[in-house]
């Protein structure tokens, strides 16, 4: 489970750093993207430690190899808690930009085992797009 506090400063920070990015605003983005970095490694490796806050930093992350790298810390830690919803997207978004940095191998690798986790999940929509980009790269 996750800690409410945590649950509703990512998510203001989420609100925040699109606002900036819809402004252009580079200085107010990275500031917010600060602040969230910094949550993270405040709480990692503690019981407030929690994949959603790593994923969010992993989508605002510009840099697609770094996204890459936080999203698959993101990954450890919903495995860690056996949360095959986070499992399924986290993979989805790993495999996204593999097939972005030219990895299709490692993209179908990912989303084998996002298919495999989403098995049980309840969003059909992200069960069809890990679906058909699997597809798309096996065909």
């Amino acid at each position: 489970m996750m800690n409410t506090k945590i649950y509703k400063r990512v998510l203001s920070l989420t609100g925040s750093l699109m606002t900036a990015a819809q402004e252009k605003n580079q200085a107010k983005f990275d500031g917010y993207y600060s602040e969230l970095k910094q949550l993270c490694e405040e709480n990692e490796n503690t019981e407030k430690d929690h994949p959603v806050q790593w994923e969010t930093l992993a989508d605002f992350t510009d840099d697609l190899a770094l996204a890459v790298i936080i999203y698959q810390q993101a990954l450890v830690k919903a495995e860690a808690i056996n949360s095959k919803d986070f499992r399924s997207s986290i993979g989805f978004s790993i495999a996204a930009l593999k097939v972005e940095l030219g990895d299709e191998t490692g993209a179908i690798e990912h989303l084998e085992q996002a298919k495999i986790s989403s098995n049980k999940i309840v969003d059909k929509e992200l069960k069809a797009e890990i679906h058909d980009l699997l597809e798309k790269l096996t065909s």
